[in-house]
Formats: C-alpha cells, sequence, structure tokens
C-alpha cells in the first residue's frame, strides 16, 4: 500500500514530486522520501512521517534538478524504520541510482539469502534492495539490461520508479498488481509517472496511459521508449478498486468512484434490507454507500463523523470511556440516527473487532437496528502481494460463517458482496482479470513454503 511518484525534464522536479506525494499520501503515512536527479548526481531527502511533516521550503531547495522520484510507504516487508525509507539508492558500474517500490516480492527472503551467501551486505530490511543487488551483479553495462536481468529473478509484485544518469524508468510487473500510470504535464512537455491519476490533478497534468503489465518504460533526453520483459498476465489486485485507490483516480482505464458506486448498486440488489436510511462507515464506505442508497431508494444519510485530525499518538484512558479507540475517530449524530432502522456500508470486515465496536457505537447513539453491508467478499486469506492482512487464523472469515460474523459483530444482519457482484463491479468479464486470491485462494503467483511474510494489518477505522 505505498505510493510511487516520478517526473522527468521539468525545472521544479523534486517541488511537483513534493505535490504528488501528497495526492498519494492515502497509501502510505509512515514515512516518505524524494531523491532528486541534477545531471547524474542523485540528491535525497528522507524521513519517517508523513510528507509535511518531512519537506519545508528549505528541504526541497536542496533537491536540485529537472527530474526526481518519490515514495510513501505503508510498511509490508521490512520494518517500519529509518534504514527501510524509499526511494533507496546506491551506486554501481554505471553510476548512482534511485528506486521506489510499491508492491512485495515473494522470494525476498530466498534471494537475500543467497545474495548474503555470496558476499551481498545489505543497509535496509527492505526487499527492494534486492532488486539492486541483483542489477549489480548481473554482469550487464546498460542499466535497462542489468533491471531486465533482476526482474527475470524476482516473483511478486512491483510497481517501480527509477532514476539514474540521464533516464527515468518505470516498471510494472507481469500480472500487474499494483497501478502505475503515466501521465504528461499540460503546456510543459513533462512526463509523470504515479501510482494513481489523483496525482496528476493536483499538478495539473493528463492521463496518457497506464504503464501495461510485463513493460519497462524508459525516457531520457532523446525520447521515450519501452521494453517487454515478459508476457502480461494482468491480475491487477482488485482491492483497488474496493479501498485502497482514491475514488477519483482511474486505474487501468476505469474510474474507481465508478466502481464503488456499482458495488453498492449490486450490494443493495443482493443483499437488500428493510431500514429507514443507508449510511457509510467514513470514508472507506462512503461511495458504495451512496450506491446502495440510489438503487434502494433509502435516503443516505451521514450517520458517522470522522475525524480526520487524529494524531499519530495519544493518551488512552484506561477504561474510563467505552469505545475510545473508535471514537477517537468516529462520532455518531443522535439525531439521525435515533428509532431509525440503519443500514452501515463499509468496504470489509477483517478481523471483526472494529465493527463490533461501531455497531455497539450506533445503538448506544439511539439505533433501533443496526443491519451491516459489505461492498466485498468475505476476507479468507491474507495478500502476499504487497497489502497488509493478518494471517490466516486472524481473519475472522476464515473460520467463522456469514452467520458467526453477524452474531460475533452484533448486527441484526449481514451481508456481503459476493464475488461474481464483484467482477461485475470493476468490468471484469468484459475487460481482464484481477487478484482477488484474498477472497478465492486464487494466488496468481506461488508463495513459497519457506517465505516470512511480514504480517501488519489491514486498517479498520
Amino acid at each position: 500500500m505505498c505510493g510511487v511518484f516520478g517526473i522527468f525534464d521539468h525545472p521544479e522536479a523534486a517541488n511537483l514530486t513534493y505535490l504528488g506525494l501528497h495526492a498519494l499520501q492515502h497509501r502510505g503515512q509512515e514515512s516518505a522520501g524524494i531523491v532528486s536527479n541534477d545531471e547524474g548526481t542523485l540528491h535525497a531527502r528522507v524521513g519517517m512521517g508523513r510528507v509535511a511533516e518531512i519537506f519545508g521550503r528549505d528541504a526541497l531547495r536542496q533537491l536540485p534538478g529537472r527530474t526526481a522520484i518519490g515514495h510513501v510507504r505503508y510498511t509490508t516487508s521490512g520494518g517500519s524504520l529509518p534504514r527501510n525509507v524509499q526511494p533507496l539508492t546506491a551506486q554501481n558500474r554505471t553510476g548512482s541510482i534511485a528506486v521506489a517500490h510499491n508492491g512485495n516480492l515473494v522470494n525476498a527472503d530466498e534471494l537475500r539469502e543467497r545474495l548474503e551467501a555470496e558476499g551481498a551486505i545489505f543497509s535496509s530490511m527492505s526487499d527492494t534492495e534486492v532488486i539492486l543487488h541483483l542489477m549489480a551483479r548481473s554482469g550487464a553495462t546498460d542499466i535497462v539490461d542489468q533491471l531486465v536481468a533482476a526482474l527475470r529473478a524476482v516473483r511478486g509484485a512491483y510497481s517501480l520508479v527509477l532514476t539514474a544518469g540521464d533516464l527515468l524508468i518505470a516498471v510494472r510487473d507481469p500480472h500487474g498488481f499494483r497501478p502505475l500510470v503515466l501521465g504528461r504535464m499540460r503546456g510543459g512537455g513533462a512526463d509523470v509517472v504515479a501510482s494513481e491519476t489523483c496525482a496528476f490533478d493536483l499538478i495539473d497534468a493528463e492521463r496518457v496511459r497506464d504503464i501495461a503489465p510485463g513493460e519497462i518504460w524508459i525516457r531520457g533526453p532523446e525520447g521515450e521508449r519501452s521494453v517487454s520483459f515478459a508476457g502480461p498476465d494482468r491480475r491487477l489486485c482488485v482491492f483497488e478498486h474496493v479501498y485502497f485507490a482514491r475514488p477519483d483516480s482511474v486505474i487501468d482505464g476505469r474510474s474507481v468512484y465508478e466502481s464503488r458506486i456499482e458495488m453498492g448498486r449490486i450490494l443493495a440488489e443482493e443483499a437488500p434490507a428493510e431500514a429507514d436510511l443507508v449510511m457509510p462507515v467514513p470514508d472507506s464506505g462512503v461511495v458504495a454507500a451512496l450506491g446502495y442508497a440510489r438503487a434502494s431508494g433509502l435516503p443516505f444519510e451521514m450517520g458517522l463523523i470522522r475525524n480526520h485530525y487524529v494524531g499519530r499518538t495519544f493518551i488512552e484512558p484506561e477504561d474510563s470511556i467505552r469505545h475510545f479507540g473508535v471514537k477517537l475517530k468516529l462520532n455518531p449524530v443522535p439525531e439521525i440516527l435515533e428509532g431509525k432502522r440503519v443500514v452501515v456500508v463499509d468496504d470489509s470486515i477483517v478481523r471483526g473487532t472494529t465493527s463490533r465496536k461501531i455497531v455497539r457505537l450506533l445503538r448506544q447513539a439511539g439505533a433501533r437496528e443496526v443491519h451491516v453491508r459489505i461492498s466485498s467478499p468475505p476476507v479468507h486469506g491474507p495478500c502476499h502481494y504487497g497489502i497488509d492482512t493478518p494471517t490466516r487464523k486472524e481473519l475472522v472469515a476464515s473460520s467463522h460463517t456469514v452467520e458467526e460474523i453477524r452474531s460475533t459483530i452484533e448486527a441484526d444482519s449481514l451481508g456481503y458482496l459476493s464475488p461474481d457482484g464483484l467482477r461485475r463491479a470493476v468490468g471484469c468479464e468484459a475487460r481482464r482479470g484481477f487478484c482477488d486470491a484474498c477472497f478465492t485462494g486464487d494466488y496468481p503467483v506461488p508463495v513459497p513454503r519457506t517465505a516470512s511474510k511480514r504480517q501488519l494489518r489491514l486498517i479498520e477505522v
């Protein structure tokens, strides 16, 4: 759940990268970094925290050059440590190189052990550094040839943005698990790449196309070119449309907003409820709840208000405030809820603990009935391709029926969007395949038994 950004040949490359990372902040809040390229000399600024906490005017002035790449990080491999902040930089026979990575390599541990046995020294715990070592050991003298050799050894999910010499390079894995989009500044001609198109809107750039699965896109002084290093087998992570991407983004040519409206609409058909109003769990359920309300004919209300200014740390009372963790972020509106039968729409249930707290909170505020509707299928398995999910035993749907989950979260009823409904909502049947392994168990890239997947968690509000 990281975000990457790159820009080629613009006098304010670092400043625009800063703005692009702002737009991608939802994809990672643990750390951020920018590396600028000034005629082959790289200048880096990275740190823990959010973009605005790391970069001020003085910091950006220290990032000269007309090319830059950036990264916002949400840890899936390595750990939330300063030494793992990206972009990573290195020096090899072709010169200095910087790379930013969104995704997760399923064979990173196996490759790292082999490289360390051969004498490689790693400076981070990130799987991204494996790619840099493989490039250095490829024997090739051209950076693109080095990259091709490295990518043929790794397996898993990776959308990469690199800069070295006088080049900006963008790469997407053969399955296209994570999004990566090519754009161009209006009027200026500078090329940009980003995880999502919402980054283009802020800097007045327009979408050109998506980087294709299995494509290396290279931009240099002589123009642009592409190299295909593997045949495409499209399996974009469907959770990008369910939750991760911003609703104002376009991914692989499809509006995320429209996908979520369709999820809500189909959910209303598959799991109707006799109720007085439809409300979302903000912000993750807002657009799907709109679709549900439109299809059901029920009024849409904001029965929960989200506090967007929760800090990174706070003093938590011991037991004096019930449901404190949820109340810190969400507050019910009793005037809307009093005596009402409520349909609550959210994107997913992971462990179920937060959903139960929300149901209790709504009842405490006066709701007569609480009907929970989820705009995706039950999450049965963990993701191995760069999304934070708990281990299988921690996923409530892996060991409980829908009725048992309903009882666990204390709702009057519970309904999920079906896998077929989700595929229809994102246009899968008509256009391409998606990865829905967390729902179906169909993992496109096998995961080695020895892989030490570093599990974190899928954040529930």
